[in-house]
């Protein structure tokens, strides 16, 4: 009888498990690829889907089979629970991984996967339920032991009783999306003044994000770090954590930077912290991986803040410091398989960072971008150094999804060596095409209380001046290697001329003698420099080794258009090269207009012509990469044309409207110069 008892669980999850041979990964980019090479090396087929925008994409072309789903516009396509089902059952996928994001959480679709007889990859549809909608998650959470923080989860959501509440609990408060995630839906009202522009703006994008605009008010803990806990549960009861992540530095209320464990929290803590987390894990029955998310005070108390239903963005440092595999743990905990590890066998070792690379512009209040990646190289990957990503070079960062580019992971054997490890692989991560926060996050990562340990969620605010120094205009030294590198340039095209030309001898076509208009010696201010170097090709980036003066150096050379980009070690230069006023054509936005600052949606427009504005006033609202923009008013004045309607497109640099001065402040300009 004992034998029977012991061999049934395997036999069990062996004939269960045989069942997913086929895997369809609802989702794209990074963790689409990163789903499938855990699929691969488990010997699991996957399945991908892909929209218009990403029908050559990395996570497509990795596929064993992909199918296509519609239009860029994710409710189109990657939303689209019947689209996706459709492929599911076409292909014969056995199950459905989410990852995160798009349909993840939806209890909706893991009920319609269940209906199917399709393994959805996440826990039961109840526990999405329970977890997704924050004021029956504080219930639950309140009844199972887990600390909260007191807050407005009601049902009237009239915009009177949301601001009553809000002057209950007492400024600042945060307004966040019940079904929020993210995030999305989630603003930080100051004032009684401004909270029911913030409830406005919440509700927009929480609408266009999750299809629900219900809204809870909750008293905003000022300076607090954001500590999460993995968790994990199988369907035999069996629930463990793997330790804790720091995710404190945010912008815009979304992680840029995260580590496992957080920095200096006891052993006391840490075991408390991953105890009501599993509290939280069985009280909603959960099965599979999960992350219960606190908000934790300067003395280390705890409260809960959400929990979410699915694999984290951030996963990667926590398989980092446990050796573990969790898209495996996934797939086999679907399949009905005891959990791998219990809690006893799970050991914390080292540490581990993951940065997050992003195309946005960090000196323009981390707008996003989108555009080509015409130059990508990236730090060789090892044990202790991981590249998620869903790009390669030459690969277009899309307007209609998160502009995250890629997860740069390191380990070490503590929190030292592996922010060392850190800031040595950014430095080798190269980017040319788009604007990056690469020398942004190396700027973060660098500063001293960073380096102590001592983050919070208002880290960024806080430490703005060092963390956005002036620029600085480039050295001496470093316009001798670009001009190098240049010359060199030219000079392999001219070789390239002369090989092929009818007339290798013309002194059009020479290298080393007569130019035309062209000189060699230049001196930059009062000082002279003796530059000599070569161009070397390694790897398939191209170095250039020169010397300056008696220093040499050996930094990643990349000329395209008219600028000129070094990397090296010690930082990242840009040299642009003037170009003639005949051919520079005209500036991007039109006189007196208030321009768009990237391609997107027009979600709002607030003014009408014949409207006067100030200075700031809100004239449109956009909604691009996921995220909600508001365009204000660049000077005071009348609007003169409004060229884009709610629901209609826009270009990046396309002028939205037309403003025109009044004519008593025109004049007193014009006499004010005289």
């Amino acid at each position: 009888m004992a034998a029977v008892i012991l061999s049934f669980p395997t036999l069990q999850s062996l004939r269960i498990f045989t069942q997913i041979e086929k895997v369809l990964i609802a989702n794209r980019g990074e963790i689409a690829c990163r789903v499938m090479r855990t699929a691969k090396k488990m010997g699991v087929r996957s399945v991908a889907v892909y929209s218009d925008a990403d029908r050559d994409s990395m996570h497509v072309a990795m596929a064993d089979e992909a199918y296509h789903i519609g239009p860029a516009p994710s409710q189109q396509s990657y939303l689209s629970m019947e689209k996706v089902l459709e492929v599911a059952k076409m292909s014969g996928s056995h199950a459905v991984h989410p990852g995160y994001g798009f349909l993840s959480e939806s209890t909706e679709f893991a009920e319609a996967c269940k209906q199917e007889g399709i393994i959805f990859i996440g826990p039961p549809s109840s526990a999405i339920r329970d977890m997704g909608i924050k004021s029956t998650s504080k219930h639950i959470m309140s009844a199972a032991g887990v600390p909260i923080i007191g807050g407005y989860h009601g049902e009237d959501q009239s915009d009177e009783r949301l601001q009553a509440e809000a002057a209950r609990i007492g400024y600042p408060v945060m307004i966040k999306a019940v079904r929020g995630g993210g995030g999305k839906g989630m603003r930080i009202a100051l004032t009684d003044s401004d909270f029911l522009e913030q409830l406005e703006s919440a509700r927009r994008e929480a609408r266009k994000s999750f299809n629900d605009d219900v809204m809870l008010v909750e008293k905003f803990v000022e300076d607090p770090r954001h500590v999460e806990v993995q968790v994990f549960g199988d369907m035999h009861g069996n629930a463990v954590y793997l330790f804790e992540r720091d995710c404190s530095v945010q912008r815009r209320h979304q992680k840029i930077i995260e580590e496992a464990p957080g920095p200096d929290i006891s052993p006391a803590v840490r075991r408390k912290l991953g105890e009501a987390a599993v509290r939280a894990a069985k009280a909603v029955n959960y099965v599979g991986a999960g992350t219960v998310e606190f908000i934790m005070d300067a003395q280390h108390n705890f409260y809960f803040m959400e929990m979410n239903t699915r694999l984290q963005v951030e996963h990667p440092v926590s398989e980092m410091i446990t050796g573990t595999d969790l898209v495996e743990w996934q797939l086999r905990v679907a399949a009905g398989e005891r959990l791998p590890l219990l809690q006893d066998d799970i050991v914390l070792r080292g540490h581990s960072f993951e940065a997050r690379i992003y195309a946005e512009d960090p000196n323009n209040d981390f707008l996003p971008g989108a555009g080509p990646l015409l130059h990508l190289s990236t730090p060789s990957p090892d044990q202790h150094t991981r590249i998620e990503t869903g790009v390669r070079e030459g690969d277009e960062v899309s307007a209609h999804y998160d502009p995250m580019i890629a997860k740069l992971v390191v380990w070490g054997e503590d929190r030292s060596a592996a922010l060392k490890k850190l800031r040595y692989c950014l430095r080798q991560y190269n980017i040319v095409g788009l604007n990056t926060n690469i020398d942004f996050l190396l700027s973060l990562s660098g500063h001293p209380e960073f380096e102590a340990g001592n983050v919070t969620t208002s880290f960024i605010p806080q430490h703005y001046a060092d963390l956005f120094p002036a620029p600085m205009t480039p050295s001496g030294e470093t316009i001798c290697q670009a001009a190098l590198g240049l010359l060199l340039q030219e000079q392999e095209h001219t070789q390239g001329f002369t090989q092929t030309s009818a007339e290798p001898f013309s002194p059009f076509g020479s290298s080393n003698g007569w130019r035309n208009n062209i000189k060699f010696n230049r001196n930059i201010g009062e000082e002279v420099y003796h530059v000599t170097g070569e161009v070397e090709m390694d790897g398939g980036a191209s170095f250039l080794h020169c010397c300056v003066n008696g220093v040499k150096s050996r930094p990643k050379l990349v000329i395209l258009d008219n600028t000129v980009h070094l990397f090296s070690m010690e930082g990242s230069s840009q040299v642009s090269v003037p170009v003639p006023k005949y051919l520079a054509g005209v500036s991007s936005g039109a006189h007196g207009a208030a321009v768009a600052p990237m391609t997107g949606t027009i979600e709002k427009v607030m003014v009408k012509v014949g409207d006067k504005v100030a200075v700031g006033d809100p004239l449109m609202v956009m909604n691009a990469m996921k995220m909600e923009h508001t365009i204000r008013a660049p000077k005071s004045g009348v609007i003169k044309r409004v060229f884009f309607s709610e629901g209609s497109q826009a270009n990046r640099h396309a002028p939205l409207v037309e403003l025109e001065e009044e004519e008593e402040e025109a004049a007193q300009r014009e006499g004010s110069s005289q």
